[in-house]
This record gives C-alpha cells, sequence and structure tokens, in this order.
C-alpha cells in the first residue's frame, strides 16, 4: 500500500506515469520535462502561461527547474519495481468470464468484448479508441475531457472545452478522425517519397558497387597483362644477357687456349735454351783447343734453332684467334633490345602522339608562328596578317586537324615565363572580344599557368569558372590527353614523376581543335 501512495507521488500529472527527468514550476508543482514542455508550447501565442495542476499564469513562459532530489528518488524506485508482463484487459461487462476486450470507451472508462461492443452506444460522447489500460491518457491534461479534436496551429491534440479557451481561439480545429487520416497521407506521400530515393539510393549502390567491380576487373586485367609482359621481357633480357656473355666466355677460352698453347712451346724452348746455355758455358771452360773445337763444329747446327723468328711465329698464333668483337657484342645487344621493345608494344597499347599543327589563319597578330608551324611566341610587333573571319584578336590559335573521335594525345613544351592557356575548344568559339579567350566560354576548356609573386600556379578554366589546383608549377613540359567518346580532356605535367592535374568531363558535341593562349613575352611548342 505505501509502495502504491508514494507512487501516486511520484506520477506526472500530465502523463500519470512516473516522472523522466522532474522538472519545478515558480508555483512548486512538477512535471516531466517533456510533459511540461509541450502543454507551454500549447499556450505559446496566448500572452499568458497556466500551470496545467493549480493554474496559476505567468506573463512569461516560466522557468523550469530542474529537480534534482526528485529525480533520484523516481529513478530509484523505478528501479526496484519488478518488471511488468503484458497485461490482458478482459471485458468489464463479462464479471462471470475473462473475456478478452477489443476496445475501450473513455466516456464510460471500460473496456469492451466483441459482443458488448455491438450494443454500446454509438452516440457522439462515447468516444471508442484503440484497447487500453490508461484511458486518462487520451483525455487532455487541464480538462479532463476526451481528446477529440487537433489544433493544427498548435499541432496539438485538444478537448472540446480547449476549442473554447482563449489558447486556441481563432485556430483551426479538426476532428481527430479527419486529421490522422490527413497526417497518414502526408505520412503516405512522405514514406512514398522515402521509398523511392530508397529505390534510386539502391540503384546508385547497386550501380557504384558495378562500377567498383569492373575497375577491380579492369584493374586485375590490366595487372595481369602488366605481369606476364615483363616477365616476359626478364626472360627475354635473361636470354640475351646469356647469348652476349657466351659468346665473350667463349672468344675467352679460345684465346686463352691459343695463349695457353703458345706458353707451352715457349716453356718447352726455354728449357732447352737453358740446356744449350749449360753445355755452352761448359766449352767455354775448355782446356783443349782441338776437343773445344770437335765440339763447336758438331752443335752448329743445333745452335742455330736459337735463332730469332720463333717468338714472332707465337705471336702471330696468338693474333689469329682475333680480337673480341665489340661490334659484334653491340649489334647483339641492339638487336635483341629491339626485339624486346617490338614485342612490349605487341603486348601493350602504346599510342603515339598527335602530329599538331598550327593554324596560321586563327593566329592573333601579336603571335609569330614558327616555319614548321609547331612553336606560337608572343611578340610586341604587330604582323599585320589579313583581317579573315577566323583570325583571333587576341593573342591565340587554333590547330589545322579536329577530333570528332577516338583518343588522341599532344604534348607542349613551354617557356619558362609568361603566362598561358593550353586546351581544346571547338570551332565555333567567338573569334573576337572576351568571350573568344580559351576558358572564358561553354565551347573550350583550358590548363591556365599564371605567373603572381615570382611564383606560379595552375588552375583550370570553363566558361569564366576557375578552379585553383594544389600544384606548384614544376617542369615546362605539358601533356594534354583527349578521350572524345567518353568525354574525357586530362591535363597531366610530364615532371620527375608524371602528375596528373586535371580532368573536364562533359559531352562533346563538336570537333575540338588543340588550343594555344600565350602572352607577356612567351612562348609554347608543340613538341608531340
Amino acid at each position: 500500500m505505501a509502495s502504491a501512495d508514494l507512487q501516486d507521488e511520484l506520477n506526472c500529472s500530465i502523463c500519470l506515469s512516473i516522472y523522466t527527468d522532474p522538472v519545478t514550476l515558480r508555483c512548486g508543482h512538477n512535471f516531466c520535462r517533456v510533459c511540461i514542455d509541450r502543454a507551454l508550447d500549447t499556450q505559446d501565442g496566448s500572452g499568458v502561461y497556466t500551470c496545467p495542476d493549480c493554474r496559476e499564469m505567468f506573463q512569461k513562459r516560466p522557468l523550469l527547474y530542474r529537480s534534482i532530489a526528485l529525480r533520484n528518488i523516481a529513478e530509484h524506485f523505478h528501479s526496484t519495481q519488478p518488471e511488468r508482463t503484458e497485461t490482458v484487459i478482459f471485458c468489464t461487462h463479462c464479471a462471470q468470464s475473462s473475456v478478452p476486450a477489443i476496445k475501450s470507451c473513455l466516456l464510460c472508462k471500460v473496456s469492451l468484448c466483441h459482443k458488448h461492443l455491438r450494443i454500446h452506444s454509438k452516440s457522439a460522447g462515447h468516444v471508442l479508441v484503440d484497447l487500453t489500460t490508461s484511458p486518462e491518457n487520451r483525455k487532455c491534461s487541464i480538462h479532463k475531457k476526451s481528446l477529440e479534436y487537433y489544433c493544427t496551429e498548435d499541432k496539438t491534440c485538444i478537448c472540446v472545452a480547449c476549442t473554447l479557451a482563449k489558447e486556441h481561439k481563432g485556430h483551426h480545429v479538426e476532428p481527430l478522425d479527419g486529421a490522422s487520416e490527413k497526417k497518414k497521407e502526408n505520412l503516405r506521400n512522405f514514406l512514398k517519397k522515402l521509398t523511392s530515393k530508397r529505390q534510386e539510393t539502391e540503384k546508385s549502390v547497386k550501380s557504384l558497387k558495378e562500377q567498383r567491380t569492373e575497375i577491380h576487373n579492369k584493374a586485375a586485367g590490366v595487372t595481369g597483362r602488366v605481369t606476364a609482359l615483363f616477365s616476359d621481357i626478364r626472360r627475354k633480357l635473361e636470354k640475351l644477357e646469356k647469348t652476349i656473355l657466351t659468346e665473350i666466355s667463349s672468344w675467352e677460352k679460345e684465346v686463352s687456349l691459343s695463349v695457353s698453347n703458345v706458353i707451352h712451346q715457349l716453356e718447352m724452348k726455354k728449357d732447352g735454351l737453358y740446356s744449350k746455355i749449360l753445355y755452352m758455358e761448359e766449352l767455354c771452360n775448355m782446356t783443349d783447343p782441338v776437343t773445344l773445337l770437335q765440339e763447336q763444329e758438331s752443335s752448329r747446327d743445333d745452335f742455330c734453332d736459337t735463332e730469332d723468328g720463333d717468338n714472332e711465329r707465337h705471336e702471330k698464333q696468338v693474333h689469329a684467334v682475333g680480337d673480341l668483337d665489340e661490334g659484334l657484342i653491340s649489334e647483339t645487344l641492339h638487336t635483341g633490345l629491339s626485339e624486346i621493345i617490338k614485342g612490349v608494344k605487341r603486348g601493350i597499347h602504346v599510342q603515339e602522339p598527335t602530329n599538331i599543327l598550327l593554324d596560321i589563319n586563327t593566329a592573333g597578330n601579336y603571335i609569330h608562328i614558327s616555319v614548321d608551324l609547331k612553336t606560337a611566341t608572343q611578340l610586341q610587333i604587330n604582323q599585320n596578317r589579313s583581317n579573315i573571319l577566323q583570325r583571333f584578336q587576341c593573342n591565340q590559335v587554333l590547330s589545322t586537324k579536329s577530333f570528332a573521335s577516338g583518343q588522341h594525345y599532344w604534348e607542349v613544351e613551354t617557356s619558362k615565363s609568361g603566362n598561358l592557356r593550353v586546351g581544346m575548344c571547338y570551332p565555333s568559339i567567338d573569334r573576337r572580344g572576351y568571350q573568344s579567350w580559351i576558358g572564358d566560354n561553354k565551347k573550350s576548356w583550358c590548363l591556365r599557368r599564371w605567373y603572381y609573386s615570382n611564383s606560379s600556379q595552375y588552375s583550370v578554366m570553363y566558361d569564366s569558372k576557375v578552379i585553383q589546383l594544389p600544384h606548384k608549377f614544376s617542369c615546362h613540359k605539358l601533356r594534354i590527353y583527349l578521350d572524345y567518346e567518353a568525354g574525357q580532356l586530362s591535363f597531366y605535367e610530364l615532371g620527375e614523376p608524371i602528375r596528373h592535374l586535371y580532368t573536364f568531363t562533359a559531352t562533346f558535341t563538336e570537333p575540338l581543335h588543340a588550343a594555344l593562349c600565350i602572352w607577356k613575352d612567351g612562348f609554347i611548342k608543340i613538341t608531340g
């Protein structure tokens, strides 16, 4: 009993449940923070606020004071209560047997089974709602009457008395059923939009997954081809190395064998000469003239064998083998490497640069075009060319060739100083005025290099919109790559290593010409 009394003291008078984050008004009454906030929200705009319990009035929205002690008591009490299992609500009129109820009447405060529901009064005062153990929750916290209407301005459920109160005076109110149907319709429409967005999101996720799989498969395919290509290159290089080293080794062995033979012959000759020297020394030491003279005559022929000429013959024998033919080795190496390079080109597509020539008929009068139509240089002297329609008034020039399909690239070398723009454009680009500069219209795309404060900065331009790039200028060579069907125009800096600067994505509707723009005494040279 004490526990029930304590629970009554800990129940919020608005939601009739144990306090959650309790707060206190200046009048001393306690409420859940969420409950009192909602009650005060309904009173916004009325010019006065009242306490739901004592009806004390406040000219301004009253401050809410946290009740820490009450919160601790409520939490402790809630934690000591046994967990409630789902309660089966029985029909109030079926006293003799336990028949489950299916509806509750807020006016009668009874629960009804299917049988008693059929005979229950259907008058306006009897509000039938889904089964509930707390019909009080369906009543106005202020007037204790059934909630029958919905205030569209305050977005809250109200009773009949509320419609007459000044808090809702002049507000548009609707019956709960009508308002509920409207909200359901809005929710259904919102659900439809959410479902559509979810389907679009699923479609995007599916597309991205397919794209990721395609990227993975493409990378795997290229990786496999490159791996196989390098394996083949290593195999061929090893074979070429083995061939050349074998040739060098064979020459070395042949020369070494010849030299060894000559050395052996000379060693034998040396031993023979040593014996003769000893014999001659012995003769020189003889004292008997007759014996000496007789010995000299018999050894003269042998002595003749020591005459000069043998050494030259031996040297010729060595030189007959020949020197190492480094020219042949170099030719073998060059031929082998050439075959390997041809194999590389067959194994993987190696695109050659497109031959770009400048159209002097489009060049501005302060640009000099070289004889080979490859270099554009900005000058201070007017070239006084004929004033034809296709000629630019600005320092700009187009290529003679245009591209309406396929993949192409070309490279340029630039001066160390000078501002420039490099890109591509449609032939229908203006030739007069500000809109004729590449990048300053919807018919051209360019990479711009701009010098300021002794440094340079890259940016890209389309339709006069400038995107600054984080890359600092590091070399004087650029590559422009076009994939017409894919709608991609890419720019690269050909330093060490090669850097990708930016890629435009568009749907090209006309052929594209290469375009150069330069000023401040610079030049651009097409190198590939």
